[in-house]
């Protein structure tokens, strides 16, 4: 799971870049074939105290996160994400 806080100060602006990242990351699907699942949305309450994406996305072992992670279409992402972020969490937990 990662999530994403905006660098836009600007409401309509920052709305839009939560629904870019996530429409771009949700394409990966049957993209990348290491992704089991993938599943991206923008926060739709609370702007003001929730972050503005999350993903969600699963794998079949680390070995297939850290190919996805280098993967073209991933790293493409990627460049637009870090391009309208300003801070980023993330956890890895096996199920």
């Amino acid at each position: 799971m990662v999530t994403w806080k905006l660098a836009s100060e600007d409401d309509v602006e920052r709305a839009e870049h939560a629904a870019e990242v996530a429409r771009r990351l949700n394409a990966l699907d049957g993209v990348v074939p290491q992704l089991r699942s993938i599943s991206a949305g923008a926060n739709s309450v609370y702007p003001d105290a929730n972050w503005d994406v999350t993903l969600i996305s699963d794998f079949d072992s680390v070995e297939a996160l850290e190919q996805y992670q280098v993967h073209p279409a991933h790293e493409e992402v990627a460049v637009f994400i870090r391009s309208v972020v300003a801070s980023r969490v993330a956890v890895d937990f096996e199920v």
